[in-house]
């Protein structure tokens, strides 16, 4: 009797969304996961990229500074998994994330200004990097905006929205349209022949 309980239980649960439920909250973890390396992977980038432009072009220091200090906002929110929990927590993360690709994106355009280091090797591969983990920044995000989708629905629909409401799942925040357009242009840089009156700056020693 005692096994017939369990399987009737079993099949309740099955049917009320209880297994989509686990299957799909592991696939925010997994998603979220891989977003954190790949922010990781740009904040990682950013000192050698810093350092190479600052060679060619410390005058620009407001524009150093700016990706500096974003980049350090970004470092002082602690990203743990619970974060996906927390609505306020997640936007917090969400607006630091978007202020350090704007402040890159000005920090490249700047570049454009400066022909020799538009040509400097170290710049060059810094910035091919860059570009790729933009690239797959974009996919773990729209990754992780799938898997939390699939999950929001089972919350709000019924029946899985009374079992929702019995083991507690509540919706999860989500990247907004607005910011994924903004995360969908990465930052680049035209290494196109230099400009007539080039700079002639020389790294700084």
């Amino acid at each position: 009797m005692r096994t017939l309980w369990i399987v009737l239980l079993a099949t309740l649960l099955s049917g009320c969304g209880y297994n989509t439920f686990q299957t799909t909250d592991e696939q925010i973890k997994a998603s979220w996961a891989e977003v954190l390396n790949q922010y990781q992977r740009r904040a990682d980038l950013i000192p050698n990229l810093v350092n190479t432009v600052k060679g060619y072009a410390a005058q620009e220091k407001d524009v150093l500074l700016g990706v500096t200090e974003a980049r350090a906002r970004v470092g002082s929110i602690q990203a743990t998994p619970e974060l996906i929990n927390d609505p306020q927590a997640f936007a917090k993360f969400q607006a630091a994330q978007g202020q350090l690709t704007s402040a890159l994106s000005r920090l490249l355009v700047v570049a454009e200004n400066y022909p020799q280091l538009k040509s400097d090797q170290n710049f060059r591969d810094l910035q091919a990097q860059l570009e790729g983990t933009e690239n797959r920044i974009t996919v773990a995000r729209n990754r992780y905006i799938q898997a939390v989708k699939e999950y929001n629905v089972t919350v709000r629909e019924f029946p899985t929205n009374l079992t929702a409401m019995l083991f507690g799942y509540k919706v999860k925040p989500s990247f907004t349209v607005e910011n994924e357009k903004e995360i969908s242009r990465p930052p680049t840089v035209d290494f196109a022949a230099p400009k007539a009156l080039p700079n002639t700056a020389t790294p700084a020693k």
